[in-house]
């Protein structure tokens, strides 16, 4: 090709794109002409001309016109996050925990990506596991999780395999203005996180299937339930201890009263009781007490009988 013919008739993409807005911009031609000449549909270059104006705006207009290489760009180029995945593996953890872990570590794959890394690596496919066995999997996991912070909501991506079933909770919290009720509480709050999402925290934490709070504190890197209270993630095992120590009985009291109000107004309220009957263990000698089933431990033992209304 001679040089003429090169800047007459471009064949690279980027040039056209170069050529055709600089003959309309330079009055060369009419936007009509220039989508003809160069190969465009009239609307095509309008989106064009609209793209070139938004880089324009930005100061880097210059990078409009950079021929980008084809194919998806390289997710890992250090070779870390390959290392974590299979460090993971390594503990026995599913894909999708696998998916939820990293995610706090800020690392943005996917769960097809992490099932490549383990594929080409020669790992095996998991036995099928109870739900206890894959919680004592993560909990050997040692990783540094995330500061709670307030969500700003902006548009993101991010795994959440047991924690998105209490969302469903969220707009009964806001039909009945349970969310306004705890708002205008005298519950304590933070610079950093207010008395809601410390209430939901709780609510969040109560309400997923973790047994024991302190000694398995893989939901710490939970996304879902960090979403429930309006948190990146829920705050460490410390943190309800020390917010706890602050709430008083009053507050609880002043609480459950504009619950009952809510309940009242609603006509969720009627003159059925519930009962809820528990035995209190007794652990000295020689104990006068009769014995009481106890469900907690599956067996019968010198207990007091309390029932629970």
């Amino acid at each position: 090709m001679n040089p003429k013919r090169f800047f007459l008739s471009p064949a690279n993409p980027t040039q056209k794109q170069y050529e055709a807005l600089r003959a309309f911009y330079t009055g060369e031609c009419s936007a009509l002409e220039a989508a003809q000449r160069y190969g465009y549909t009239l609307n095509s270059f309008y989106s064009l001309n609209r793209d070139f104006k938004k880089k324009l705006k930005n100061k880097d207009a210059l990078l409009f016109f950079v021929t980008r290489n084809a194919g998806r760009k390289p997710l890992d180029t250090t070779g870390e996050t390959k290392r974590l995945i299979i460090a993971l593996r390594k503990k026995y953890l599913s894909i999708p925990d696998i998916k939820s872990v990293i995610d706090t570590q800020g690392y943005k794959v996917s769960e097809k990506y992490i099932y490549n890394i383990i594929k080409e690596d020669g790992f095996g496919r998991l036995p099928r596991r109870r739900l206890l066995t894959r919680e004592q999997a993560i909990s050997k996991v040692k990783l540094k999780a995330p500061k709670s912070i307030m969500l700003d909501y902006t548009s993101e991506t991010f795994s959440a395999p047991s924690g998105l079933g209490i969302l469903c909770l969220i707009p009964y919290i806001q039909q009945y203005g349970i969310d306004r009720l705890i708002q205008g509480s005298d519950y304590p709050e933070t610079k950093t996180i207010t008395r809601l999402c410390s209430i939901l925290s709780f609510v969040a934490l109560k309400l997923s299937n973790v047994r024991r709070y302190s000694a398995d504190d893989a939901w710490c890197m939970e996304r879902g339930l960090g979403l429930f209270a309006g948190l990146n993630v829920l705050p460490k095992t410390a943190w309800y201890t020390s917010y706890s120590d602050n709430v008083t009985r009053k507050m609880n009291r002043a609480f459950l009263k504009g619950l009952h109000k809510i309940w009242l107004n609603y006509g969720l309220l009627s003159d059925t009781a519930n009962l809820d009957f528990t035995a209190i263990p007794y652990w000295g000698d020689d104990s006068s007490l009769e014995n009481n089933w106890s469900g907690k431990r599956n067996k019968a033992l010198a207990s007091m009988l309390a029932v629970l209304a």
